[in-house]
């Protein structure tokens, strides 16, 4: 299968075509407040990719948005590799869980994957980590200190999967971005 163009046919950026796609397959799904729309989260990803990291690949901009779509809608890898290529369906395959898997197996064969990913992946796992870092304040009180850890925990693991990356502008940024957030997180929840 051949490799989209940064430009999709309606000429817009490869993006924006996938916040339109992710748009429609996590259409019934909300965060974890139970309010937020899904989407929202796939959106933010990819503006700190963009924003906050300062990366600007049109592939991995659109891999950031569908990030989510293999493992919590009904598309598969060739609905994404038809629609938007295979380097984006790779980025896309890198980032999703088996979730067939019990859950400690599931996610040392994720950490696993993900080390072996392009690193664009892992970009995109710290992006993704980030989010969740900042999206906690909204989780209901009573689940809270429990999310808050699964997601240090989970950045934790972004930052060290992405330590062979070093040297790569946009991995040095999103690491110092992320470890910052991190500290400031551990010294609320130490508090």
């Amino acid at each position: 299968m051949s490799n989209a163009p940064a430009q999709t046919p309606s000429n817009r950026p490869l993006w924006q075509e996938a916040i339109s796609f992710a748009s429609r397959a996590h259409r019934n799904q909300v965060r974890r407040d139970d309010r937020t729309p899904y989407i929202a989260h796939c959106v933010r990803v990819m503006t700190t990719i963009s924003q906050l990291f300062e990366c600007h690949d049109e592939a991995l901009l659109a891999a950031a948005v569908l990030h989510d779509t293999i493992e919590d809608t009904t598309t598969d890898y060739e609905d994404i590799a038809h629609r938007f290529g295979t380097e984006v369906a790779g980025l896309v395959a890198a980032m999703t869980k088996n979730m067939a898997l019990p859950e400690e197996a599931r996610e040392a064969q994720y950490d696993a994957q993900l080390a072996k990913a392009d690193w664009r992946a892992r970009l995109i796992k710290l992006a993704d980590t980030y989010d969740n870092l900042c999206d906690v304040e909204t989780v209901p009180s009573e689940r809270r200190a429990r999310r808050e850890r699964e997601s240090a925990e989970r950045a934790r693991r972004a930052i060290a999967l992405a330590a062979p990356d070093l040297g790569k502008p946009s991995i040095d940024r999103a690491v110092a971005i992320v470890s910052a957030l991190l500290r400031e997180k551990d010294g609320a929840m130490s508090r």
